[in-house]
């Protein structure tokens, strides 16, 4: 295409009008477990703006409700783990799990998406990375300190790399089972992992995260890998795979590409919170993150995390328009 590619990660979500009347009337996890109501909040932005993605709508943690771990989410609050994985034993308990099955509904809503969107508007389906699944099983829900995680981490090595094997394998090939119900991109989550030391990252995390988006790659379909953080080792980040690297608004987005080794394209990277600026203000950002990618082909625009509640509506078309004006 002429112009950079342009979406959002949560553009399907909580600052649209049309979804709030969806959750007032359904819980978030009624509306991920209802194939019909994902795809149509999976639209609602396709049709509101001319992004050219569609995200799934469906959320990281679900497959904690398959492994046993009780998930359910506190309004205002963030989810909740009724049954958190603190010790050895709580993983060699977990199930193994096969998508199709677990997680079925899911891949309905991706089939039902992919066979209403145009042609030129790819879906982009996801999953969480093994360390970010990893750190909600073992806090019981959000962190700010991840305290309980490292702990299980330095003190249990080997029920964590068991843990993280095991995600790793699910979420792998729970990605390529989302191409195959029609998404022809794929996106691996890590939001939490700049967390960790570039040691810790290299020693407990990389060959997980490798061996998801090994698994993730076998469907032939591009693959983003995602972090935020990640900007003190992010050349063993990007060796851990993907085609695409995501960043954050944390470092340059021409320094990051910089320091790429494989040829990987690279994805990002708006503050979110520039959404929320006067339209000059906005603007001018938005040019700084196209000047900085000098108008190299690999490049999609994105924000460096999530659409966050506040934003106007508004402000994510004028974002599109000045991304697609070049």
């Amino acid at each position: 295409m002429d112009a950079t590619p342009v979406w959002f990660m949560r553009q399907a979500g909580r600052y649209l009008p049309e979804y709030r009347a969806l959750r007032d009337k359904h819980s978030l996890l009624e509306l991920c477990h209802t194939p019909d109501l994902a795809a149509h909040v999976t639209l609602q932005p396709i049709r509101r703006f001319a992004v050219d993605a569609a995200i799934l709508f469906a959320d990281i943690l679900l497959p904690f409700e398959p492994l046993g771990l009780g998930l359910s989410f506190a309004a205002g609050e963030g989810p909740r783990i009724a049954r958190p994985i603190r010790d050895a034993a709580a993983v060699r308990a977990l199930p193994i799990l096969e998508p199709e099955e677990s997680l079925g509904y899911v891949l309905e809503a991706a089939r039902l998406v992919a066979r209403e969107l145009p042609p030129h508007v790819p879906l982009v389906g996801f999953a969480g990375a093994p360390f970010t699944l990893a750190s909600y099983a073992i806090e019981g829900g959000a962190s700010k300190t991840f305290t309980r995680t490292k702990t299980f981490m330095y003190q249990t090595p080997e029920a964590w790399h068991l843990l993280l094997d095991r995600f790793a394998d699910f979420t792998g090939r729970y990605l390529a089972a989302q191409a195959r119900a029609g998404a022809r991109a794929l996106q691996l989550f890590d939001s939490w992992v700049g967390c960790l030391s570039p040691a810790d990252y290299r020693r407990y995390v990389l060959p997980h995260s490798r061996k998801a988006l090994s698994l993730a790659a076998a469907a032939d379909v591009p693959v983003i890998h995602f972090g935020t953080g990640t900007g003190p080792f992010l050349e063993d980040f990007a060796g851990a795979g993907g085609d695409v690297v995501g960043i954050d608004w944390r470092i340059p987005l021409d320094a990051a590409w910089g320091r790429l080794r494989n040829g990987q394209g690279i994805q990002g990277n708006l503050d979110p919170a520039a959404l929320l600026a006067p339209r000059e203000v906005l603007r001018r950002q938005v040019r700084e993150v196209l000047d900085r990618a000098g108008g190299r082909s690999g490049h999609v625009f994105n924000l460096g995390h999530g659409v966050v509640p506040e934003t106007s509506p508004d402000a994510v078309a004028f974002v599109v328009e000045q991304v697609h004006g070049g």
